[in-house]
């Protein structure tokens, strides 16, 4: 499988870990606020000489819509940054979560320009004056328990095959370009249901079910704070979440508290493995998985393989080879949930 779309992070093999062991619990704080820019052109390289002045890295989205991303760095950094952030026109409501990692997740520090915070290709859809009800973690099991509600897994299909809702529907799509097409061929089955949607921090959710409010579907509902919130706030002996919750970064999965996953990223094809994937014949690190074992040529595996040894040679001598980093995952979407 490819995971298709705009390049949003550079990832560190999880292996040289140790080599950041001067950077151990690091903050990583993701965040989105739908508002109107009239120009946002304009606004990014100021934001980014602000946020380059407090020692983070990760990547801000900013588009007419609103602006979205991930930063990571040290609690003073990043509550800065939130603080710069808030500051932003119409922006003092702007809503965070926080999670921590061992190593840095990200490369560099980025502010990008984009069509759409979240790329759904359908204009005129506008989070910030017609959404979904939200619904609160501590409330979701209850909600989503009701046979007469529907309830629709936002994300795309790879990443609800790492772990998805009890009774969830998975649309199947492969971007969130996609979900709009589903919702109409689906329609005339959430006539007169609640319906109910999730996403991973909650960004696509919004758009989704204002996309549905345009369209008549007045009872559509959604988890406040994504997936994420769900994990860090409900304990694991009650929760309705099966397996684990694919991120855009270098933890590449987590679990219940936010804790990294036991997901490792296939630097050939940049798919999520699971520990279970990676005691397969076809999985060999940096060269190849069950998903990409027959999409790479013999050529790209010998080249991947000659890199594996380069980074191998590298780590044992306590230095970072420029193979050590990868091309950013692809993000089918556009967006940093």
């Amino acid at each position: 499988m490819k995971i298709e779309g705009c390049v949003l992070h550079a990832f560190y093999l999880g292996r040289l870990s140790h080599i950041l062991a001067t950077m151990t619990d690091i903050l990583v704080a993701s965040f989105y606020h739908f508002t109107r820019f009239e120009d946002p052109a304009a606004m990014r390289a100021p934001l980014l000489a602000q946020l380059a002045a407090h020692d983070l890295k990760g990547t801000v989205l900013l588009a007419p819509e609103g602006f979205n991303g991930t930063l990571a760095g040290s609690r003073e950094s990043v509550d800065s940054a939130l603080e710069i952030l808030r500051a932003l026109p119409n922006s003092t409501a702007l809503e965070h979560k926080e999670s921590h990692a061992e190593s840095m997740p990200f490369y560099r520090l980025k502010v990008r320009l984009k069509k759409e915070i979240v790329t759904m290709k359908v204009p005129g859809v506008d989070p910030s004056a017609n959404v979904g009800t939200y619904v609160s973690p501590t409330d979701w099991n209850d909600f989503i328990a009701d046979p007469e509600t529907i309830v629709i897994d936002a994300r795309n299909d790879f990443e609800v095959e790492i772990g998805t809702f009890e009774g969830a529907i998975n649309p199947k799509t492969t971007s969130f370009s996609d979900l709009p097409q589903w919702l109409e061929d689906h329609r005339a089955e959430m006539e007169n249901k609640k319906v109910a949607m999730f996403c991973t921090g909650g960004i696509r959710c919004e758009k989704a079910t204002s996309y549905l409010k345009e369209r008549g579907i007045e009872d559509v509902f959604h988890l406040k704070g994504g997936i994420l919130q769900y994990l860090e706030n409900i304990p694991e002996t009650e929760s309705r979440w099966r397996g684990e919750c694919f991120v855009f970064d270098g933890r590449v999965s987590v679990k219940h508290d936010l804790e990294i996953g036991d997901y490792e990223l296939c630097h050939a094809c940049r798919s999520p493995v699971s520990a279970e994937g990676r005691t397969s014949a076809n999985f060999v690190a940096g060269v190849s998985c069950d998903r990409c074992i027959d999409q790479r040529s013999d050529e790209q595996r010998t080249r991947y393989a000659a890199r594996q040894v380069q980074i191998k040679l590298a780590e044992e001598q306590g230095k970072v080879h420029v193979g050590a980093t990868y091309k950013a995952v692809k993000n089918p979407d556009g967006f940093d949930e």
